[in-house]
């Protein structure tokens, strides 16, 4: 057999493995988060068999309770206008976790309470440049 058959079945079978993985893959999500919806408050609660979803809104003022025995785990309501949810988590909880905090949950809606197994915050201003102008810009009033 020549180098340049070779080399063509070499291509081939190559090609052959990537098709079969890109097909095996978008059939087979390795787990549910690949295929997470992103629902609000109020289409949770009228699809309550959504399976897992992703929602986001604020944490409601006063409502964040860390339990006594378990530091890592926490309940607090997430609210998007006047609807708030009871939200479920245990983890590590963000720095910027707090009230009135814009988080984004990602779990499953179980009896009457948000299971979640993530927790992100937002919170793009705190990591916005600083805007001042240039002419009264000092750098040793960053320090």
């Amino acid at each position: 057999m020549s180098s340049q058959n070779k080399f063509i079945i070499a291509i081939v079978g190559v090609a052959v493995v990537v098709a079969f993985w890109i097909f095996w893959v978008s059939a087979n999500p390795s787990s549910e988060q690949a295929m997470v919806k992103f629902l609000s408050i109020h289409e949770l609660l009228e699809d309550t068999d959504a399976g897992r979803i992703r929602m986001g809104g604020l944490v409601k003022e006063g409502s964040i309770h860390i339990s006594k025995t378990n530091m890592q785990e926490v309940t607090f309501q997430i609210q998007e206008g006047d609807t708030s949810l009871l939200v479920r988590y245990k983890g590590t909880r963000p720095d910027l976790f707090k009230d009135g905090a814009e988080v984004i949950v990602e779990g499953v809606y179980r009896d009457s309470v948000f299971e979640a197994d993530i927790l992100q915050t937002k919170c793009a201003s705190r990591y916005e440049g600083d805007i001042r102008d240039e002419t009264t810009y000092n750098l040793n009033e960053l320090n």
